[in-house]
C-alpha cells in the first residue's frame, strides 16, 4: 500500500513549472513573437507535465467505480453499478470474462433455485433464451439432452441451470455491451505489495504492473485471490480456524470418517472421496525406508477440530466431448512421471471388486462427468484419486503471479496426465479405460490448441476478517444476519486438504466436509465490507468474511453473482451520498435490493 502522496508525479509538475517560468522570462527580454514558435514545444510539455492525470495524455483514468476481477462476482457488480449511471471500469488481469463461470463449471451448484434472484437469475433466464435458439445446438439435437437431476430446468421454468462455457461467455457480453458505461481492461494485473495507493483509509488509486492507474470513488475486489483486499493492507486469513475459534464443529482438521452438525445431524467427511482401505504409502511396499509416494505429507493430519494454514484442493473444471469431430483424444504430457499416479494404480488394485469399488458415483470411474449441452460434459472430482491436486495448492493464495503460473501449470500438467493414464495405461482396469478413452477435450470452446480452459478452479484463498464474519452458526440457521444482502443454500463442503499415513500405515485423504444446512440463510452486508478503520471506499463479495467451512457454503458462483450484484448496488449508494461503504445504511440499500429483485427472505 502507498500513500497519497506517492500518489502525485511532484518532480515532474516541478520540472514543467520552471520550464514555463524559464520560457516567460526569456519572452520578456526577446519578444514574445520572435520567441512563440522557438517556446511552443516547451509549452506543450509544460502542460503535460502539471496536468500528469489528463486521460488524453496520460495513463490515469477516472470512473465512479473500479472492479478489479472479471470474475462473475466482477461482472454482475459492474452491470448493477452502470445501471444505476455509474461509469464503471472492469478490470480482468487475465483475457476471458466470467471466471469459473466461463471457465468450465457449468454444472451449476445451486442448492436452492428459489433462493436466486437479480441478475444472477437473469443470466440463468438468458441462458435459457439461448439454448431456445435452434442454431446453438451444434453437436446435439436439443430434444436429446436431459440434463442433470438436481439442476434440471423442469417443463415451463424460465431458467436454464447447465450449460457450455462459450454460452456463458456469449451471455455475459450481450449483458454487458447492452451498457453503455461499462469499459472493460484484460490483461492488466495489481501490483501486489504497491498497488493500492490509499489516505486516511480511502482508496485514492489502484496501479497495474505496467504502471496503469485506475482512479475511482469506489472499488471492488471481485477476484478468487483477494489481491486488492490484502494490497489494501484489509484484514485477512487463510486455511482452516480451530472449531473452538467461533464455537464450530465442521472447521479445522476433519481426520475422520463421519462429523456432526451443530444440529446433530451426520455429515460425510472422510467416508467420501476417499482411497479404499489397505493402499500402501511406500515407494516400495511395506518398507517406510523406502520413502513415501508424490503427494503425502510425511506429517500426520493434526488435531481433529485444530487449525492450520492448508486450504482445500483445488482443479480444473473439464468440458468434454465424445463426439467424434469435436473430441481432442486424451495426450500424454511430456512431463508425464508415472510415480504420481502409483497412488492411483494401487488404490485399484486393493478394490475387492472395481464395479463396487465405490457405492456412490459410477463406483470405477473417478470423476463426475455431468451432461452439458451439445454432447458436452463439466467433469469434476470424485473418489479417491481424481482431479483434485490434494495438497499441491498452499502457496497459491499469497504466491506471486510467477508463483502462481507454476503452481497453476503443475495442476494441469497432473491432470492431463491423470486423463491419459486413465484412458490408456494398462495398469488401469479395462472397464474404465473403455469408457475414459472415448473422451476428450473440446475443439470449440477455450483458445488453448490443446482444449483446456485457462481458469483454475480457485476453490478458496483469501478471506477477509471484517467486522462481522459468517460461520457455521450462520449455516444452520442459529445464527440470523440481520442486514441480508444474499441467500446461500449449498451444503457446507470442503474438498480434501492433505494426504496422509494414517495409524494401521495406510494412505487416507483428509479434509473433506459434507454437511447440510436446513434452508437458504441470509449473508450479511458487513460480510463484504472491511473494518472502517481499513478500508472506506472497498467492498469484497468474493473473499467475504466467513469462516473456512462457512465459505465452503457460501463459494457457489450463482451466490457470488448475487454478492456481487449488491456490492455493486452498495457502492453506487456511498457514491451517490458520498459517504463511506460503512456507513450506506442499511433501510435505503435494502429497498434497492428489493426493487432490482434481489432475495433476501
Amino acid at each position: 500500500m502507498l500513500k497519497d502522496d506517492c500518489f502525485k508525479d511532484s518532480c515532474s509538475i516541478q520540472l514543467g513549472q520552471e520550464y514555463l517560468a524559464l520560457a516567460i522570462n526569456y519572452a520578456q527580454g526577446k519578444g514574445a513573437k520572435k520567441c512563440i514558435f522557438f517556446f511552443l514545444p516547451i509549452i506543450l510539455c509544460t502542460i503535460l507535465c502539471i496536468c500528469p492525470t489528463s486521460k488524453v495524455f496520460s495513463q490515469h483514468s477516472q470512473y465512479d467505480l473500479v472492479v478489479y476481477g472479471g470474475t462473475s462476482a466482477g461482472v454482475t457488480a459492474a452491470l448493477q453499478a452502470a445501471r444505476m449511471g455509474k461509469k464503471v471500469v472492469l478490470i480482468e488481469p487475465g483475457q476471458r470474462l466470467g471466471g469459473l463461470t466461463t471457465g468450465g463449471l457449468g454444472q451449476t451448484d445451486i442448492g436452492n433455485k428459489q433462493a436466486i434472484g437479480g441478475i444472477a437469475r437473469e443470466f440463468y433466464r438468458n441462458i435459457k433464451q439461448y439454448y431456445d435458439q435452434p442454431e446453438n445446438w451444434h453437436w446435439q439435437e436439443k430434444k436429446n439432452y436431459k440434463g442433470v437431476d438436481y439442476s434440471r430446468s423442469e417443463d415451463g421454468e424460465e431458467t436454464m441451470w447447465t450449460f457450455e462455457p462459450s454460452a456463458a461467455l456469449h451471455v455475459f457480453k450481450e449483458m454487458i455491451e447492452k451498457e453503455n458505461s461499462i469499459e472493460i481492461i484484460y490483461g492488466e494485473r495489481l501490483k501486489q505489495e504497491s498497488g493500492v495507493i490509499m489516505e486516511d483509509q480511502v482508496i485514492t488509486a489502484v496501479e497495474m504492473e505496467t504502471g496503469k492507474r485506475f482512479i475511482g470513488k469506489m472499488y471492488i475486489d471481485a477476484s478468487y485471490e483477494g489481491d486488492l483486499m490484502a494490497a489494501a493492507d484489509v484484514s485477512n486469513t487463510i486455511g482452516r480456524e480451530a472449531n473452538s475459534q467461533y464455537g464450530e464443529t465442521l472447521n479445522g482438521v476433519q481426520a475422520n470418517v463421519y462429523g456432526v452438525t451443530l444440529r446433530g445431524k451426520p455429515a460425510k467427511n472422510g467416508r467420501n472421496h476417499n482411497l479404499v482401505e489397505g493402499v500402501d504409502p511406500y515407494i516400495v511396499p511395506g518398507k517406510p525406508d523406502s520413502g513415501l509416494l508424490p503427494t503425502i505429507s510425511a506429517s500426520g493430519p493434526g488435531i481433529d477440530g485444530s487449525g492450520d494454514s492448508k486450504i482445500q484442493a483445488y482443479c480444473f473444471r473439464m468440458t468434454l466431448t465424445d463426439h467424434p469431430e469435436n473430441r481432442i483424444p486424451f495426450e500424454k504430457p511430456i512431463s508425464y512421471d508415472e510415480a504420481i499416479y502409483e497412488l492411483l494404480f494401487r488404490n485399484y488394485e486393493a478394490a475387492e471388486d472395481v464395479e463396487k469399488m465405490y457405492d456412490y458415483g459410477v463406483p470405477y470411474l473417478p470423476w463426475a462427468n455431468s451432461a452439458m449441452p451439445n454432447q458436452k460434459t463439466d467433469t469434476n472430482n470424485k473418489h479417491g484419486f481424481s482431479t483434485d491436486f490434494i495438497g499441491q495448492n498452499y502457496a497459491y493464495p499469497e504466491g506471486t503471479y510467477e508463483e502462481r503460473e507454476k503452481i497453476r501449470e503443475a495442476h494441469r500438467e497432473y491432470q492431463k496426465g491423470l486423463m491419459w493414464t486413465l484412458a490408456y495405461h494398462p495398469r488401469i482396469p479395462e472397464i474404465v479405460r473403455n469408457e475414459v478413452s472415448k473422451w476428450g477435450t473440446c475443439k470449440d470452446e477455450f483458445s488453448r490448441v490443446d482444449g483446456w480452459p485457462e481458469q483454475l478452479y480457485i476453490r478458496e484463498a483469501r478471506r477477509m476478517v471484517s467486522d462481522y464474519v459468517i460461520t457455521q452458526h450462520h449455516c444452520e440457521g442459529l445464527e440470523v444476519a440481520e442486514d441480508p444482502i444474499a441467500l446461500a443454500a449449498y451444503g457446507m463442503d470442503s474438498h480434501h486438504v492433505q494426504r496422509y499415513v494414517d495409524a494401521n500405515g495406510f494412505v487416507k485423504n483428509e479434509g473433506n466436509v459434507e454437511g447440510s444446512v436446513p434452508g437458504p440463510y441470509p449473508i450479511s452486508y458487513r460480510s463484504i465490507v472491511p473494518k472502517k478503520s481499513e478500508a472506506k471506499n472497498l467492498l469484497v463479495p468474493v473473499c467475504l468474511s466467513a469462516s473456512h467451512i462457512a465459505f465452503g457454503s457460501i463459494r457457489m458462483e450463482p451466490v457470488f453473482m448475487v454478492l456481487g450484484q449488491s456490492a455493486g448496488m452498495a457502492a453506487s449508494l456511498a457514491i451517490d451520498a458520498n459517504s463511506s461503504v460503512q456507513d450506506v445504511p442499511y433501510g435505503l440499500l435494502r429497498n434497492e435490493l428489493i426493487t432490482y429483485r434481489q432475495r433476501l427472505e
